[in-house]
């Protein structure tokens, strides 16, 4: 997985379950984030996933996600996961990404709190591999004035699912799993899973 994030690893290992696959994060072989210079979703997962594989010699698989909000023009978009620490005070804590994202909202109505998140989730073979698997998603909602919920990670307790007539962050695992752009994603994965051998 070219990922170190625990929680990102523990939602893939529930929704890849079916597959006969071990999924070993990046940082058990001593490989840094690589540097995601893309300008989308799939270009950056596309980094990440040739990067791990290079310096595994092992198939990887990439993630990147993020949330695009329309009132700010698509932000912060790829930079979803760092989007306080373009602040400069080097912070990219959930907390903090979630408190810049309400302060920029202030004021709006429901109306023009709409919002998506996007996923794109790489498998590649070899880190060369030619024909890489490129699956994505799309979840949309809007985003709410208060962080509800404790479930789930990043901007969840901000995003509201109309669908559920609540956050993302209040929702079960499984639901949430079945719903989600990860989980479409992911689905999309399972159906086109390749010979890995």
């Amino acid at each position: 997985l070219a990922s170190s994030n625990s929680k990102k690893l523990l939602e893939l290992e529930q929704m890849l379950s079916s597959k006969q696959v071990e999924f070993v994060p990046q940082s058990k072989f001593s490989i840094t984030d690589a540097v995601e210079d893309g300008s989308t979703f799939v270009e950056n997962a596309l980094i990440k996933a040739r990067h791990a594989s290079k310096f595994s010699g092992l198939p990887a698989l990439a993630d990147d996600s993020g949330l695009e909000v329309d009132a700010l023009k698509g932000a912060p978009g790829i930079y979803s996961a760092r989007y306080a620490n373009m602040q400069g005070d080097g912070n990219s804590s959930d907390d903090a990404n979630n408190a810049l994202l309400l302060a920029r909202m202030t004021g709006l109505p429901s109306s023009k709190r709409k919002a998506r998140f996007k996923c794109a989730i790489v498998l590649v073979r070899t880190y060369d591999d030619p024909e890489p698997l490129i699956c994505e998603g799309v979840w949309e909602g809007r985003i709410l004035v208060n962080p509800a919920g404790t479930n789930g990670f990043g901007y969840d307790p901000l995003f509201f699912v109309p669908g559920q007539c609540c956050s993302s962050a209040e929702l079960e695992p499984e639901v949430k799993n079945s719903i989600s752009h990860r989980g479409q994603a992911l689905k999309e994965l399972l159906a086109r899973w390749p010979d890995l051998s």
